[in-house]
């Protein structure tokens, strides 16, 4: 594919855990679920384009349901993100059996089943056309794999945040209880916080603000991440207002100058 037909060269996705159980809410891990993820991100990275991932835990456990329940929050976090690594382990494994090298890179040290996260390592990996899966979040409780995507999509250098979800896009009101509920093409940062339109962390989204990042959230549906990354309209852009409507704009595009340069 010739790669100036790509909107992106380099993205960090971020999936729940529960779109690796193949039902909202399950738990688990659903081979023909997972297989079909795998498929789908073989597609995306046959393109040419750059991929990291960051993969949920909620399918195996989540750490605020663990607090709700009584659990020290910080206990509950950590074995929240070493269910992240399960996860990513078992994407690795059906991602190199599709033929796509994978390399996982975990923020807590388990060294025999992962590597550490450098950052300057993992641009290396992704330069050599390594899928790259960012594991444990950021390593330190209190913080959501929101916030670890958009930390590492800024640290890598990507040209956007893309967040797969279970919704077609950010909605001025829940679309499963409202039919009428209006999708936003685009929305800024500051309506996305001040208006608590949910979907993405708050805290994820203050960082890609401060450090303009854009973000694209979207179905996970079969064709829709090969589709934003040629730039096609797909879900809802969330960045800065002036940049997303300013002259000479793609729409559906997000830039970012800083892109797949050295570190």
């Amino acid at each position: 594919m010739d790669l100036s037909a790509l909107r992106f060269r380099r993205v960090v996705i971020k999936l729940s855990g529960e779109a690796l159980s193949g039902n909202v809410g399950g738990s688990g891990i659903d081979p023909a679920t997972i297989k079909a993820t795998a498929e789908e991100l073989r597609e995306v990275h046959a393109t040419g384009v750059q991929i990291g991932l960051v993969v949920g835990g909620g399918n195996i456990f989540r750490g605020l349901r663990g607090a709700s329940e009584g659990m020290d929050r910080a206990q509950s976090d950590y074995m929240g993100m070493l269910a992240t690594v399960i996860n990513a382990l078992a994407l690795q494994d059906v991602l190199e059996r599709l033929g796509v090298p994978t390399r996982v890179m975990t923020a807590i040290a388990i060294q025999q089943v992962a590597e550490p996260y450098i950052r300057r390592r993992a641009v290396r990996h992704l330069e050599r056309g390594h899928c790259v899966i960012f594991a444990a979040g950021t390593g330190n409780p209190f913080f959501s794999t929101d916030t670890a995507a958009a930390l590492r999509a800024m640290e890598v250098r990507a040209d956007g945040l893309l967040k797969a979800t279970k919704v077609d896009g950010i909605y001025d009101r829940d679309p499963l209880r409202h039919p009428e509920a209006k999708l936003f093409p685009r929305v800024s940062y500051d309506r996305f916080l001040a208006d608590h339109l949910g979907v993405m962390d708050s805290t994820a989204v203050a960082l890609c603000r401060d450090n303009g990042l854009p973000v694209r959230v979207f179905r996970m549906a079969p064709g829709n991440i090969r589709r934003v990354c040629l730039g096609e309209a797909v879900g809802t852009v969330v960045s800065d207002e002036v940049v997303a409507s300013s002259p000479g704009s793609v729409p559906g595009a997000m830039q970012n100058p800083g892109s797949g340069s050295q570190p």
